[in-house]
Parts: structure tokens; C-alpha cells; sequence
């Protein structure tokens, strides 16, 4: 009797551990609208840095939302660091091209997923440009298109790096930047 009383309760007390531990992981893993944990934003600015050829530390990316379309720009904090602004220039001038093929690994690369928006991008390319602009301490890439689904697409896009980055840019969409 008293080892089936042990081990019912044994038995109860495993449940609830693993129970408990499923919780405990599935708080841990980040849900769509979750903010990232500290580690998993110390990984995407690694990967980041990586990708992009610069620190994100010296640097600061913009994501604005337009009626048609929206841009990308990033500067360097430092009007004096050439090194970072001419870095900028040559990572942007590499996005617009790839995205205008359709080609969004980077973004995948740094985010570790497949940013929102980013598929229908690759489907529907031939309806969006991407022009290449310099600033004085950086550049930045206006998206524009008329395919109402281009740019929903554009704008999920825009709208998670502005999460991801937490760079505060407004969520909605205002005139041409």
C-alpha cells in the first residue's frame, strides 16, 4: 500500500515537473508580437553586424511606412565616421539590388526567420522599385509600388523590422518620406 501511494504520488510530482517545464519553455520561446529576450537580440545584432558590414552601435536604421511603399535608411551616429557611413552606402546599395531580384536572405539571416511580408516581396518584385539614395551620413532605399498587395507586404515588412529594431518609427503609414 505504501509503495503505490509513493509512487502515485511520484507519478503526480513528474506530471506537473514536466508540466511546469513545458510552460516554463513555451514562455521562453518568442511568440509573433513578443519582445525579444536580451540574448536573442544580442544574436541579431551579431548577426547583423555580420551581414551588413558595420556595428549597429555606431549606426542607426530607420523604417518608415509610406502611402506607397516606405524606406530603409540607416546613418551613422558619428558625422565623422566615414568608415560607417561608407559601409552603409555599400550594404544599401546591395539591398536594393537583391531585393530587387527578389532576394531577401539577409534580412533572414539577421532575423533568423522569414520577416513578415517577405514572400510576397520575392513573388511580386516586378511590382515594386527600390531606389538607392545617399544622405550626408549614411543612404537609404525608397520602396515604392501600386499593388495594393505589394504593399500590404511592404508594410508587414517595414512594420516587424521597426519591432524587431526597436527603432520607435511610427506603425502607420504617413506621406512619401
Amino acid at each position: 500500500m505504501i509503495n503505490r501511494t509513493y509512487m502515485g504520488l511520484g507519478v503526480s510530482v513528474l506530471a506537473i515537473g514536466l508540466t511546469a517545464g513545458l510552460i516554463i519553455r513555451g514562455q521562453q520561446q518568442k511568440k509573433p508580437d513578443d519582445p525579444m529576450t536580451q540574448e536573442q537580440m544580442e544574436d541579431m545584432h551579431r548577426r547583423g553586424d555580420q551581414a551588413m558590414g558595420f556595428d549597429h552601435l555606431k549606426t542607426t536604421h530607420h523604417f518608415i511606412l509610406a502611402r506607397d511603399g516606405g524606406s530603409i535608411q540607416v546613418e551613422a551616429n558619428d558625422p565623422k565616421d566615414k568608415q560607417s557611413r561608407d559601409q552603409i552606402r555599400m550594404h544599401l546599395h546591395h539591398i536594393a539590388m537583391m531585393f530587387s531580384d527578389g532576394n531577401f536572405e539577409i534580412p533572414m539571416f539577421v532575423h533568423a526567420e522569414t520577416p513578415p511580408g517577405a514572400e510576397v516581396m520575392r513573388k511580386l518584385k516586378a511590382e515594386m522599385t527600390y531606389k538607392y539614395e545617399e544622405t550626408d551620413r549614411g543612404a537609404l532605399i525608397r520602396i515604392t509600388t501600386t499593388n495594393t498587395d505589394a504593399l500590404d507586404a511592404v508594410h508587414a515588412f517595414l512594420r516587424f523590422q521597426i519591432k524587431e529594431h526597436m527603432t520607435g518609427d511610427p506603425l502607420e503609414a504617413t506621406a512619401k518620406p
